[in-house]
């Protein structure tokens, strides 16, 4: 009894251990493995950060973009991180192996043992209690020797399935005391090694060509902040004097004495409240920076890359005025003496900007009045543009400019009216009261489903011109060059916005206010696309036009348009569009030959029934089986065509 009681107190005690020795694996595993995670996400970032570093020189950064010695340090400092992040996978690596598996092995195997023989031994103590309990019970007056051989082997059997489970679950919480040493000595021996390796990797990647680099790469840093020292050094003391010279003119009225006003200026710039009407007799000021370039008043909003024409102040008077509202006002009064709205103003010198370049050629014709009114400015404009061809004539070597754009070439700006719309296949006289009855077949609703699809997008008409070859994708690319140069010079800003409609037969220009069509541009017409190489968003096409012919050759002309997409979609959708048309047309023609054949067949019928008709009168017997035979190889000459009759002709 004194053994019994001896080993189950210290089987509570081996118990005990195996808790606390759980316990402690446990926040040790957690440990270890936050160790393992780490390593991996420093090999990950490590990988991340020299893959950023290449992509450098991918950057396009407004400013120092081009700075090719930073390029190439970023670049060799990415070799060297990335063999560093090489080193920290086989690192990773190793730390699982030598470090995650041994703990999660005593973990997950050992321990889950000690817990399962415990419930095992524990049932098998209950059930060796039970039989105990039950061979107790039996009455020595009335023995049944069937009753007491079963209880007898009940608790012969549970009697040695607890001795059994006894014996191996001491054994194993003897063998726990060896494994918990073996599970936290060896996987702490796997972290060192892994580590010892890692830094001889490391060492040996460190070769003393890269410390060299890294010496140089020091010093440059250190002569870079050097001169940061010295540069804000020099800020600062140029703040300081600007705030002192300054602070006289933070009042809003500064003294004149002291700071005179400059009346020789050639350029002004500044902030200004311009009064505009939204009423009779109402008006709001509005606050938008102004500056002055040569003769001209441009205002610039916030946010925008370049300012826009507001006036032509060169044959202007400016005059003081007071104003009930507003302090320091002025007015600008035109040259015919009276006071207009900034609007009408702008728009009217917007107008007369654009009428500086001369109209294209389609539309002279239309717009003789306002030639006499700027003879004399296209010439300017052809020499400013022409005059910067000469500094790109090498990106041409297959084309001279003089066989791509003929010389004075006059440049359209801009849709000067709308035109109305013409349906293709309208009536052009009203004799025409009756159409001819044709079956409509599958081939025929598919050409009217067809020609309703179409695509819509948004575009801005840049500028057109004469171009004298349509051959070369290098038209449009000095087209584009020409207009936007002439844009420039011009001070152009404005462009007209539509909507370029894309069916399966033409391109359409239509406003989008009025939803009027302004030009038509048959897709047969269209010969030449081309996107600009840098900005897709700029595209142009050569079109052929019916009017004319210069040099026994028929005259092109080349728009250009700026749109919200790409322009390689919209011209993607123009060659779709023209290969529907062409297989429309296809179907159309041999619509039209099946009808042509049908005709002709009904035609050969009613001479052959006209010919029975009359033989049946003159000779009421055998002619009618005669003229049967001829009608029947008449309609097989009918379906041999032309080669198949004279071949049937000859063998007849």
């Amino acid at each position: 009894m004194l053994m019994f009681l001896q080993t189950r107190s210290l089987l509570g005690v081996f118990e005990e251990d195996a808790a606390a020795i759980s316990n402690y694996i446990n926040q040790l595993f957690q440990a270890m493995h936050r160790v393992y995670d780490a390593q991996n996400e420093l090999s990950a970032a490590t990988h991340l950060t020299s893959k950023l570093l290449k992509e450098y020189e991918k950057q396009h950064f407004p400013l120092g973009g081009d700075d090719e010695v930073m390029t190439s340090t970023l670049q060799q400092f990415s070799k060297v991180i990335d063999e560093l992040s090489s080193c920290h996978a086989v690192l990773s690596t190793q730390l699982a192996d030598a470090m995650m598996f041994p703990i999660t092995q005593f973990k997950e195997r050992d321990l889950k043992e000690i817990l399962t023989l415990k419930e095992v031994f524990q049932i098998a103590s209950n059930d060796h209690d039970a039989a105990i309990t039950r061979y107790s019970r039996l009455s020595k007056r009335r023995e049944n020797e069937k009753i007491k051989a079963e209880v007898t082997e009940d608790v012969y059997t549970s009697r040695k399935k607890q001795h059994q489970t006894m014996m191996h679950y001491f054994c194993a919480l003897n063998t726990l005391q060896y494994k918990k040493k073996i599970a936290m000595l060896e996987p702490l021996l796997g972290y060192m090694q892994a580590q010892i390796s890692f830094f001889k990797m490391g060492s040996e990647n460190l070769t003393e060509q890269l410390e060299e680099f890294l010496t140089n790469i020091g010093t440059s840093v250190q002569n870079v902040r050097r001169e940061m020292e010295c540069e804000i050094e020099n800020m600062q003391q140029t703040v300081e004097d600007l705030e002192v010279a300054s602070d006289p003119l933070y009042l809003p009225d500064p003294d004149p004495t002291k700071f005179p006003v400059h009346r020789n200026l050639t350029r002004k710039a500044g902030y200004l409240n311009a009064r505009n009407k939204t009423g009779l007799v109402s008006s709001i000021w509005e606050r938008q920076f102004y500056f002055t370039q040569g003769g001209n008043l441009m205002s610039q909003a916030r946010g925008d890359v370049a300012g826009g024409l507001v006036m032509d102040i060169d044959n202007c008077s400016v005059m003081a005025v007071d104003c009930e509202d507003r302090r320091y006002c002025f007015q600008i009064t035109s040259f015919d003496g009276k006071n207009e709205n900034p609007e009408e103003i702008a728009a009217r010198i917007n107008q007369s900007a654009l009428e500086a370049v001369t109209p294209s050629p389609s539309f002279q014709q239309r717009h003789e009045s306002i030639r006499p009114l700027v003879q004399s400015r296209p010439t300017a404009a052809h020499t400013s543009s022409t005059g910067s061809v000469g500094s790109e004539s090498a990106t041409l070597s297959a084309l001279s400019l003089d066989s791509l754009v003929a010389p004075d070439t006059p440049i359209q700006f801009d849709i000067i009216s709308p035109v109305s719309e013409d349906l293709p296949g309208q009536a052009k006289s009203s004799g025409q009261t009756g159409r001819p009855k044709v079956e409509i077949t599958y081939s025929v609703l598919l050409f009217l489903l067809d020609s309703i699809l179409h695509q819509l997008f948004i575009v801005r008409f840049l500028g057109s011109m004469a171009v004298k070859s349509d051959e070369s994708p290098d038209i449009v690319y000095e087209t584009m060059r020409q207009i936007l140069a002439a844009r420039a010079i011009h001070n152009i800003f404005r462009m007209t916005e539509s909507h370029l409609l894309v069916t399966c037969d033409c391109l359409k220009l239509i406003d989008p206010q009025t939803q009027v069509t302004r030009l038509r541009f048959p897709l047969p017409n269209v010969v030449l696309y081309a996107t600009h190489q840098e900005n897709k968003r700029l595209f142009g096409f050569v079109l052929k036009t019916s009017g004319g012919r210069v040099d026994n050759r028929q005259t092109s002309i080349c728009y250009i348009f700026e749109s919200n997409n790409e322009g390689e979609k919209v011209l993607v959708i123009d060659r779709k569009a023209s290969e529907k048309a062409k297989e429309i047309e296809r179907v159309r023609e041999k619509q039209q030959k099946e009808l042509s054949k049908q005709k002709q067949i009904e035609k050969d019928l009613e001479e052959q029934s006209r010919l029975i008709a009359a033989s049946s009168r003159s000779n009421p017997s055998g002619g009618e089986g005669h003229f049967l035979v001829l009608s029947s190889s008449q309609s097989e000459d009918s379906d041999l065509g032309e080669d198949g009759k004279k071949k049937k002709e000859s063998e007849t």
